[in-house]
């Protein structure tokens, strides 16, 4: 139980979820941006809705025959996809970033101090010490 208390407070498992979380709510956004300003724009040059762009490989398209492909749906999910990355990257990411670049500028590296060399008549006087020592 200690183990997995220590896994669930890492930082890594708290971010995850926050990204999640947040990535939920970024959803509905892009969802509605889709929705009442793409959709409109492309409503413009045809139908509105890019689910109704459809190929069909082989005879008429009817609901009996036919094999529809919905190309305007796959079109439509990765339009939501690159604006959800789109704003994830430049509402958080970028701006995280910087803030860490920041931190990292400011934090001073802390020198530790090389110990003073011995002049070198105090390093013969010890090595004379310790050989008188070692006779006796």
């Amino acid at each position: 139980m200690k183990g997995f208390k220590a896994f669930l407070m890492r930082g890594n498992v708290i971010d995850l979820a926050v990204a999640v979380v947040i990535g939920a709510a970024f959803t509905n956004i892009v969802n509605s941006v889709v929705s009442g300003v793409i959709n409109p724009i492309v409503g413009a040059f045809g139908t509105q809705d890019l689910n109704a762009y459809t190929s069909c490989l082989k005879g008429p398209c009817t609901a009996d025959s036919g094999i529809l492909i919905k190309w305007g749906a796959v079109l439509g999910a990765g339009l939501q996809f690159l604006i959800t990355a789109a704003v994830v990257y430049f509402c958080m990411v970028l701006p995280m970033n910087h803030l860490l670049n920041r931190r990292k500028k400011e934090e001073v590296p802390v020198e530790i101090p090389k110990p003073a060399e011995e002049p070198k008549d105090v390093q013969l006087l010890s090595e004379i010490r310790d050989l008188l020592a070692r006779q006796s």
